[in-house]
């Protein structure tokens, strides 16, 4: 296939930022996303032209690091995968994909594609630890937690931090990523030690990074390449009012 890209180009975090045009030939419909970009980087390495940056790792859907735009939806067309999964069989021949950063105040670009995620580290860093000695690992039929609940947590607990809901929020909200993270410990009766301190810590320092509030209109739950449910947004608000009413 022939590709036309819309790629943001932006030297740094204060510089202007735009759109630049390139072509992607030769391009298999067997390649990723990241390996078509791969592809279009060797060709202006050899041209003498700088490289685009983008982020990636893992390229298995697993990191989290992978943090495009693609055509105006978080991590590309295809629901439920992130965008190292995405492949070019899900484009035609001549067509124009635009591929930015995330957008939001508390994702500043570093450079092209790359955005720092770094609140969302400090975020987790405010939620603090579990105090309670877990020890080794226990048989799964002497554990005491329904199956239900071990499994609602679970599935939280798969929340990879890429950010894709933050980008696909209009009002650049992280209740989607705090909420998995909440809901996670908790489920669990490793948690509930913190769980009330926890919470409390974890939203206040996302209010302090300058991410948005929830509007509930469901935007992160579809681009989240986990489908991580927005019951935890739900989960997370009255464990939010359990901890304004529990003894300090």
């Amino acid at each position: 296939m022939r590709l036309k890209l819309r790629i943001w180009r932006q030297q740094g975090p204060s510089a202007a930022g735009k759109l630049v045009d390139y072509v992607a030939d030769a391009v298999s419909p067997d390649m990723s996303f990241l390996e078509m970009l791969d592809v279009v980087n060797e060709g202006l390495i050899k041209k003498g032209d700088e490289a685009i940056a983008f982020d990636s790792d893992c390229r298995e859907g697993i990191c989290g690091m992978c943090s495009l735009v693609v055509n105006g939806v978080a991590h590309g067309p295809d629901r439920g995968t992130t965008v190292c999964q995405l492949h070019m069989r899900r484009f035609k021949d001549g067509d124009t994909i635009t591929v930015e950063p995330w957008r939001a105040r508390a994702f500043p670009v570093v450079k092209d594609l790359v955005v720092d995620r770094s609140a969302f580290d400090r975020i987790i860093a405010a939620g603090g630890y579990t105090s309670v000695n877990v020890g080794g690992a226990q048989d799964g039929n002497a554990i005491l937690i329904p199956k239900d609940v071990a499994e609602t947590a679970m599935d939280s607990a798969a929340c990879i931090g890429c950010g894709a809901c933050v980008a696909a929020c209009k009002n650049a909200s992280a209740h989607l990523f705090m909420s998995a993270k909440i809901s996670h410990l908790a489920l669990l009766p490793q948690g509930q030690i913190e769980r009330t301190r926890r919470v409390a810590a974890m939203i206040a320092q996302a209010d302090a990074e300058g991410f948005g509030s929830c509007s509930n209109e469901g935007e992160c739950e579809a681009v989240c390449p986990k489908e991580i449910p927005i019951s935890n947004i739900a989960r997370m608000t009255r464990e939010y009012i359990r901890a304004q009413f529990s003894p300090k």
